[in-house]
Protein backbone atom coordinates (compact mmCIF):
# COMPACT_ATOMS: atom_id res chain seq x y z
CA UNK A 1 0.00 0.00 0.00
CA UNK A 2 2.62 2.55 1.05
CA UNK A 3 4.91 1.75 -1.89
CA UNK A 4 1.96 2.30 -4.21
CA UNK A 5 1.41 5.69 -2.58
CA UNK A 6 5.03 6.67 -3.15
CA UNK A 7 4.88 5.56 -6.79
CA UNK A 8 1.67 7.48 -7.31
CA UNK A 9 3.22 10.61 -5.88
CA UNK A 10 6.31 10.35 -8.06
CA UNK A 11 4.04 9.97 -11.07
CA UNK A 12 1.94 12.90 -9.89
CA UNK A 13 4.99 15.11 -9.85
CA UNK A 14 5.07 14.92 -13.65
CA UNK A 15 1.77 16.79 -13.77
CA UNK A 16 2.56 19.37 -11.11
CA UNK A 17 2.96 22.92 -12.34
CA UNK A 18 6.01 24.32 -10.57
CA UNK A 19 5.93 27.87 -11.84
CA UNK A 20 5.69 29.10 -8.25
CA UNK A 21 8.57 26.97 -6.98
CA UNK A 22 11.31 29.57 -7.22
CA UNK A 23 14.10 29.52 -4.64
CA UNK A 24 13.09 30.81 -1.22
CA UNK A 25 15.21 32.85 1.18
CA UNK A 26 17.67 30.82 3.19
CA UNK A 27 15.76 30.99 6.43
CA UNK A 28 12.29 30.80 4.93
CA UNK A 29 10.09 27.92 6.07
CA UNK A 30 8.24 26.20 3.25
CA UNK A 31 5.08 24.51 4.42
CA UNK A 32 2.30 25.91 2.27
CA UNK A 33 1.93 25.09 -1.41
CA UNK A 34 0.55 27.68 -3.78
CA UNK A 35 -3.03 27.27 -4.96
CA UNK A 36 -1.74 27.10 -8.53
CA UNK A 37 0.45 24.10 -7.70
CA UNK A 38 -2.25 22.38 -5.67
CA UNK A 39 -4.80 22.69 -8.43
CA UNK A 40 -2.71 20.74 -10.91
CA UNK A 41 -2.08 17.51 -9.01
CA UNK A 42 -5.49 15.95 -9.49
CA UNK A 43 -4.09 13.04 -11.48
CA UNK A 44 -2.25 11.68 -8.46
CA UNK A 45 -4.34 13.09 -5.66
CA UNK A 46 -6.96 10.37 -5.60
CA UNK A 47 -4.28 7.78 -4.94
CA UNK A 48 -2.20 9.81 -2.50
CA UNK A 49 -4.54 12.33 -0.85
CA UNK A 50 -4.99 11.80 2.86
CA UNK A 51 -2.10 9.33 3.17
CA UNK A 52 -0.73 11.45 6.01
CA UNK A 53 -3.19 13.34 8.19
CA UNK A 54 -1.10 14.31 11.22
CA UNK A 55 0.59 17.52 12.27
CA UNK A 56 3.29 18.55 9.76
CA UNK A 57 6.73 17.23 10.63
CA UNK A 58 9.42 19.89 10.85
CA UNK A 59 12.35 18.99 8.60
CA UNK A 60 15.51 21.08 8.63
CA UNK A 61 18.14 21.33 5.94
CA UNK A 62 21.72 22.61 6.18
CA UNK A 63 24.27 23.22 3.45
CA UNK A 64 26.48 25.76 1.69
CA UNK A 65 24.38 28.08 -0.46
CA UNK A 66 27.13 30.70 -0.47
CA UNK A 67 30.89 30.23 -0.75
CA UNK A 68 33.08 27.82 -2.69
CA UNK A 69 30.79 24.79 -2.28
CA UNK A 70 27.56 26.63 -3.09
CA UNK A 71 26.87 24.50 -6.17
CA UNK A 72 26.35 21.51 -3.89
CA UNK A 73 24.26 23.32 -1.31
CA UNK A 74 21.96 25.08 -3.73
CA UNK A 75 21.28 21.84 -5.58
CA UNK A 76 20.34 20.15 -2.31
CA UNK A 77 18.24 23.08 -1.14
CA UNK A 78 16.32 23.29 -4.41
CA UNK A 79 15.62 19.57 -4.61
CA UNK A 80 14.48 19.34 -1.00
CA UNK A 81 12.13 22.26 -1.56
CA UNK A 82 10.80 20.68 -4.76
CA UNK A 83 10.16 17.33 -3.08
CA UNK A 84 8.44 18.91 -0.07
CA UNK A 85 6.11 20.93 -2.29
CA UNK A 86 5.25 17.90 -4.42
CA UNK A 87 4.55 15.70 -1.41
CA UNK A 88 2.47 18.29 0.40
CA UNK A 89 0.43 19.05 -2.73
CA UNK A 90 -0.22 15.45 -3.69
CA UNK A 91 -1.01 14.44 -0.10
CA UNK A 92 -3.79 17.00 0.07
CA UNK A 93 -2.47 18.38 3.37
CA UNK A 94 0.99 19.29 4.58
CA UNK A 95 3.25 16.40 5.54
CA UNK A 96 6.43 18.42 6.02
CA UNK A 97 7.25 21.92 7.22
CA UNK A 98 10.73 22.66 5.85
CA UNK A 99 13.43 25.21 6.55
CA UNK A 100 16.98 25.48 5.17
CA UNK A 101 20.03 27.23 6.63
CA UNK A 102 23.33 28.21 5.01
CA UNK A 103 26.56 26.88 6.57
CA UNK A 104 29.05 28.15 3.94
CA UNK A 105 30.81 24.74 4.14
CA UNK A 106 32.06 25.69 7.60
CA UNK A 107 31.80 23.34 10.59
CA UNK A 108 31.18 26.03 13.21
CA UNK A 109 28.55 27.75 11.08
CA UNK A 110 26.91 24.40 10.43
CA UNK A 111 26.55 23.77 14.16
CA UNK A 112 25.11 27.27 14.55
CA UNK A 113 22.63 26.48 11.79
CA UNK A 114 21.71 23.24 13.55
CA UNK A 115 21.02 25.09 16.79
CA UNK A 116 18.97 27.68 14.94
CA UNK A 117 16.86 24.94 13.38
CA UNK A 118 16.39 23.31 16.78
CA UNK A 119 15.10 26.63 18.11
CA UNK A 120 12.65 26.63 15.20
CA UNK A 121 11.43 23.20 16.31
CA UNK A 122 13.21 20.88 13.88
CA UNK A 123 12.33 17.21 14.37
CA UNK A 124 14.36 15.63 11.55
CA UNK A 125 17.48 16.84 9.71
CA UNK A 126 17.87 16.38 5.95
CA UNK A 127 21.57 17.27 5.78
CA UNK A 128 24.15 18.64 6.12
CA UNK A 129 25.68 18.53 2.65
CA UNK A 130 29.47 18.37 2.95
CA UNK A 131 31.52 16.05 5.12
CA UNK A 132 33.38 18.26 7.61
CA UNK A 133 30.30 20.28 8.64
CA UNK A 134 28.28 17.06 8.84
CA UNK A 135 30.77 15.51 11.24
CA UNK A 136 30.42 18.53 13.53
CA UNK A 137 26.63 18.52 13.37
CA UNK A 138 26.39 14.76 13.75
CA UNK A 139 28.26 14.96 17.05
CA UNK A 140 25.66 17.43 18.31
CA UNK A 141 22.75 15.39 16.98
CA UNK A 142 23.76 12.32 18.97
CA UNK A 143 23.13 14.21 22.20
CA UNK A 144 19.64 15.15 20.97
CA UNK A 145 18.87 11.77 19.38
CA UNK A 146 17.90 13.72 16.26
CA UNK A 147 17.47 11.63 13.10
CA UNK A 148 19.98 12.79 10.48
CA UNK A 149 19.90 11.75 6.83
CA UNK A 150 22.63 13.37 4.78
CA UNK A 151 22.29 13.43 1.01
CA UNK A 152 25.99 13.76 0.29
CA UNK A 153 28.39 13.64 3.26
CA UNK A 154 30.00 10.37 2.32
CA UNK A 155 32.83 9.80 4.82
CA UNK A 156 32.57 6.54 6.74
CA UNK A 157 33.14 8.50 9.95
CA UNK A 158 29.86 10.37 9.40
CA UNK A 159 27.72 7.32 10.17
CA UNK A 160 30.16 6.10 12.81
CA UNK A 161 29.24 9.16 14.89
CA UNK A 162 26.01 7.59 16.13
CA UNK A 163 23.19 5.22 15.24
CA UNK A 164 20.93 8.20 14.51
CA UNK A 165 22.98 9.25 11.47
CA UNK A 166 22.21 7.79 8.03
CA UNK A 167 23.46 8.41 4.49
CA UNK A 168 21.65 8.27 1.17
CA UNK A 169 24.95 8.72 -0.69
CA UNK A 170 27.67 6.13 -1.16
CA UNK A 171 30.26 5.92 1.59
CA UNK A 172 33.78 7.02 0.66
CA UNK A 173 35.18 3.47 0.89
CA UNK A 174 32.54 2.27 -1.56
CA UNK A 175 33.41 5.04 -4.00
CA UNK A 176 37.10 4.18 -3.85
CA UNK A 177 36.50 0.48 -4.40
CA UNK A 178 33.93 1.03 -7.16
CA UNK A 179 36.23 3.44 -9.00
CA UNK A 180 39.16 1.02 -9.02
CA UNK A 181 36.88 -1.81 -10.11
CA UNK A 182 35.42 0.22 -12.97
CA UNK A 183 38.82 1.35 -14.23
CA UNK A 184 40.16 -2.21 -14.15
CA UNK A 185 37.10 -3.97 -15.54
CA UNK A 186 36.86 -1.56 -18.46
CA UNK A 187 40.62 -1.56 -19.09
CA UNK A 188 40.78 2.23 -19.03
CA UNK A 189 44.45 2.26 -17.99
CA UNK A 190 47.06 0.32 -16.03
CA UNK A 191 49.28 3.21 -14.89
CA UNK A 192 47.38 5.45 -12.52
CA UNK A 193 48.24 8.81 -11.00
CA UNK A 194 46.28 10.20 -8.06
CA UNK A 195 45.85 13.78 -6.88
CA UNK A 196 43.98 14.11 -3.58
CA UNK A 197 43.42 16.40 -0.61
CA UNK A 198 45.15 14.83 2.39
CA UNK A 199 43.51 17.35 4.74
CA UNK A 200 39.98 16.36 3.72
CA UNK A 201 38.20 13.30 5.13
CA UNK A 202 36.20 12.80 1.93
CA UNK A 203 39.19 12.85 -0.40
CA UNK A 204 41.66 10.90 1.73
CA UNK A 205 39.01 8.32 2.62
CA UNK A 206 38.25 7.54 -1.02
CA UNK A 207 41.94 7.42 -1.91
CA UNK A 208 42.78 4.97 0.87
CA UNK A 209 40.26 2.40 -0.36
CA UNK A 210 41.07 3.09 -4.02
CA UNK A 211 44.73 2.34 -3.37
CA UNK A 212 43.98 -1.00 -1.73
CA UNK A 213 41.51 -2.08 -4.41
CA UNK A 214 43.78 -0.91 -7.25
CA UNK A 215 46.52 -3.22 -6.01
CA UNK A 216 44.05 -6.10 -5.89
CA UNK A 217 42.95 -5.38 -9.47
CA UNK A 218 46.47 -5.15 -10.86
CA UNK A 219 46.48 -1.40 -11.38
CA UNK A 220 49.80 0.37 -10.81
CA UNK A 221 49.65 3.67 -8.95
CA UNK A 222 52.73 5.34 -10.40
CA UNK A 223 52.40 8.43 -8.21
CA UNK A 224 50.03 9.79 -5.57
CA UNK A 225 50.27 13.54 -5.07
CA UNK A 226 48.64 15.29 -2.12
CA UNK A 227 47.65 18.85 -1.40
CA UNK A 228 45.93 20.42 1.61
CA UNK A 229 43.23 23.00 2.16
CA UNK A 230 45.96 25.51 3.05
CA UNK A 231 48.05 24.79 -0.03
CA UNK A 232 45.84 24.40 -3.08
CA UNK A 233 46.12 27.66 -4.99
CA UNK A 234 48.65 26.14 -7.41
CA UNK A 235 48.45 22.44 -8.24
CA UNK A 236 50.87 22.50 -11.17
CA UNK A 237 53.49 20.49 -9.28
CA UNK A 238 51.04 17.64 -8.69
CA UNK A 239 50.02 17.63 -12.35
CA UNK A 240 53.65 17.67 -13.52
CA UNK A 241 54.54 14.69 -11.33
CA UNK A 242 51.67 12.66 -12.78
CA UNK A 243 52.85 13.55 -16.28
CA UNK A 244 56.48 12.69 -15.50
CA UNK A 245 55.44 9.34 -14.02
CA UNK A 246 53.61 8.41 -17.21
CA UNK A 247 50.16 8.17 -15.66
CA UNK A 248 47.65 7.21 -18.36
CA UNK A 249 44.74 8.00 -16.05
CA UNK A 250 44.62 10.49 -13.20
CA UNK A 251 42.19 9.65 -10.41
CA UNK A 252 40.77 12.76 -8.73
CA UNK A 253 38.82 11.97 -5.54
CA UNK A 254 38.38 15.70 -4.94
CA UNK A 255 35.85 18.51 -5.33
CA UNK A 256 35.20 20.29 -8.60
CA UNK A 257 36.94 23.59 -7.78
CA UNK A 258 40.38 22.00 -7.43
CA UNK A 259 39.62 19.65 -10.33
CA UNK A 260 39.01 22.62 -12.62
CA UNK A 261 42.47 23.95 -11.71
CA UNK A 262 44.04 20.59 -12.52
CA UNK A 263 42.34 20.31 -15.91
CA UNK A 264 43.36 23.86 -16.79
CA UNK A 265 46.98 23.21 -15.81
CA UNK A 266 47.10 19.92 -17.73
CA UNK A 267 45.81 21.65 -20.83
CA UNK A 268 48.52 24.31 -20.62
CA UNK A 269 51.25 21.66 -20.47
CA UNK A 270 49.77 19.43 -23.17
CA UNK A 271 49.08 16.58 -20.75
CA UNK A 272 46.09 14.53 -21.90
CA UNK A 273 45.44 11.55 -19.62
CA UNK A 274 41.99 10.21 -18.81
CA UNK A 275 40.65 12.08 -15.79
CA UNK A 276 38.37 10.09 -13.49
CA UNK A 277 36.51 11.42 -10.45
CA UNK A 278 33.78 10.63 -7.97
CA UNK A 279 30.61 12.41 -6.86
CA UNK A 280 32.50 15.49 -5.67
CA UNK A 281 33.33 16.18 -9.31
CA UNK A 282 29.69 16.82 -10.11
CA UNK A 283 29.43 20.57 -10.56
CA UNK A 284 32.60 21.14 -12.56
CA UNK A 285 30.59 22.43 -15.52
CA UNK A 286 29.30 25.26 -13.33
CA UNK A 287 32.65 26.59 -12.07
CA UNK A 288 32.82 30.31 -12.77
CA UNK A 289 35.51 31.22 -15.29
CA UNK A 290 36.34 27.59 -16.14
CA UNK A 291 36.62 26.59 -19.80
CA UNK A 292 34.20 23.66 -19.73
CA UNK A 293 35.57 22.28 -22.99
CA UNK A 294 38.55 21.11 -20.92
CA UNK A 295 36.22 18.74 -19.07
CA UNK A 296 35.29 16.91 -22.26
CA UNK A 297 35.89 13.19 -21.72
CA UNK A 298 36.07 13.49 -17.93
CA UNK A 299 34.61 10.37 -16.31
CA UNK A 300 33.04 10.07 -12.89
CA UNK A 301 31.04 7.67 -10.79
CA UNK A 302 27.71 9.04 -9.64
CA UNK A 303 24.34 7.59 -8.63
CA UNK A 304 22.49 9.82 -11.11
CA UNK A 305 22.62 10.82 -14.77
CA UNK A 306 20.25 13.59 -15.84
CA UNK A 307 20.01 12.24 -19.38
CA UNK A 308 18.70 8.83 -18.29
CA UNK A 309 15.46 7.98 -20.07
CA UNK A 310 13.50 6.34 -17.26
CA UNK A 311 10.24 8.00 -16.28
CA UNK A 312 11.29 9.05 -12.77
CA UNK A 313 14.46 10.77 -13.93
CA UNK A 314 12.79 12.61 -16.78
CA UNK A 315 9.92 13.78 -14.56
CA UNK A 316 12.36 15.06 -11.94
CA UNK A 317 14.62 16.79 -14.45
CA UNK A 318 11.66 18.47 -16.16
CA UNK A 319 10.22 19.71 -12.86
CA UNK A 320 13.60 20.90 -11.59
CA UNK A 321 14.44 22.77 -14.79
CA UNK A 322 11.01 24.40 -14.79
CA UNK A 323 11.44 25.54 -11.20
CA UNK A 324 15.10 26.55 -11.10
CA UNK A 325 16.19 27.04 -14.70
CA UNK A 326 19.07 24.56 -14.66
CA UNK A 327 19.69 20.83 -14.99
CA UNK A 328 19.92 19.05 -11.63
CA UNK A 329 23.11 17.28 -10.60
CA UNK A 330 23.44 14.17 -8.46
CA UNK A 331 23.44 16.21 -5.25
CA UNK A 332 19.97 17.38 -6.18
CA UNK A 333 18.88 13.84 -6.98
CA UNK A 334 20.22 12.52 -3.67
CA UNK A 335 18.44 15.31 -1.79
CA UNK A 336 15.18 14.58 -3.60
CA UNK A 337 15.52 10.94 -2.56
CA UNK A 338 16.18 12.03 1.04
CA UNK A 339 12.78 13.71 1.27
CA UNK A 340 10.84 11.02 -0.59
CA UNK A 341 12.45 8.23 1.44
CA UNK A 342 11.53 10.13 4.61
CA UNK A 343 7.95 10.27 3.40
CA UNK A 344 7.91 6.52 2.82
CA UNK A 345 9.44 5.88 6.25
CA UNK A 346 6.91 8.21 7.88
CA UNK A 347 4.01 6.33 6.30
CA UNK A 348 5.42 2.92 7.14
CA UNK A 349 6.24 3.70 10.77
CA UNK A 350 3.33 5.95 11.71
CA UNK A 351 5.50 8.92 12.62
CA UNK A 352 3.61 12.18 13.20
CA UNK A 353 4.56 15.75 13.96
CA UNK A 354 3.07 15.40 17.44
CA UNK A 355 6.02 13.21 18.47
CA UNK A 356 9.21 14.72 19.82
CA UNK A 357 12.45 14.47 17.86
CA UNK A 358 13.80 11.54 19.87
CA UNK A 359 10.62 9.49 19.40
CA UNK A 360 10.69 10.19 15.68
CA UNK A 361 14.34 9.21 15.51
CA UNK A 362 13.68 5.80 17.06
CA UNK A 363 10.81 5.16 14.65
CA UNK A 364 12.77 6.24 11.60
CA UNK A 365 15.78 4.12 12.51
CA UNK A 366 13.47 1.11 12.52
CA UNK A 367 11.80 2.25 9.32
CA UNK A 368 14.97 2.77 7.32
CA UNK A 369 16.58 -0.49 8.35
CA UNK A 370 13.49 -2.48 7.37
CA UNK A 371 12.26 -0.78 4.20
CA UNK A 372 13.24 -0.92 0.54
CA UNK A 373 13.15 2.35 -1.38
CA UNK A 374 13.05 2.98 -5.12
CA UNK A 375 14.32 6.44 -5.93
CA UNK A 376 16.15 8.49 -8.51
CA UNK A 377 19.60 7.37 -7.38
CA UNK A 378 18.87 3.68 -7.10
CA UNK A 379 16.22 1.00 -7.03
CA UNK A 380 15.88 -1.44 -4.18
CA UNK A 381 17.84 0.79 -1.81
CA UNK A 382 18.28 -0.60 1.69
CA UNK A 383 20.07 0.56 4.83
CA UNK A 384 21.91 -1.42 7.47
CA UNK A 385 21.99 -0.60 11.17
CA UNK A 386 25.14 1.51 10.70
CA UNK A 387 23.20 3.93 8.50
CA UNK A 388 25.00 2.97 5.28
CA UNK A 389 22.96 2.65 2.10
CA UNK A 390 23.27 -0.15 -0.43
CA UNK A 391 22.87 0.91 -4.08
CA UNK A 392 24.84 0.71 -7.31
CA UNK A 393 26.87 3.58 -8.81
CA UNK A 394 26.64 4.68 -12.43
CA UNK A 395 29.48 5.83 -14.64
CA UNK A 396 29.01 9.03 -16.62
CA UNK A 397 31.22 10.96 -19.02
CA UNK A 398 31.13 14.61 -19.99
CA UNK A 399 30.26 14.68 -23.68
CA UNK A 400 29.39 17.77 -25.72
CA UNK A 401 29.30 19.83 -22.54
CA UNK A 402 26.85 17.63 -20.66
CA UNK A 403 26.81 14.51 -18.51
CA UNK A 404 26.05 11.33 -20.46
CA UNK A 405 25.57 7.81 -19.13
CA UNK A 406 28.23 5.30 -20.13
Amino acid sequence: MNKKVISAMLAASMAVSLAACGSTATSEATSAVSSETSSTVASGESAASGSYTGTPIKVGGIGPITGAAATYGNAVKNAEELAVKEINAANGSDVFDWKFEDDEHDAEKSVNAYNSLKDWGMQVLAGPVTTTPTLAVAAESVNDNMFVLTPSASAQTVIETGDNVFQICFTDPNQGVASADYIAENALATKIGVIYDSSDAYSSGIYAKFKTEAETKGLEIVTAEAFTSDNKSDLSTQVAKCQEAGAELVFLPIYYTEASQILTTANKTGYEPIFFGCDGMDGILDVEGFDTSLAEGLMLLTPFAADAQDEKTQAFVSAYVAAYGETPNQFAADAYDVIYSMYQAVLETGVTGDMDASEICEQLKTGYTSMTFDGLTGTGMTWDASGAVSKDPKAVVIKDGAYAAM
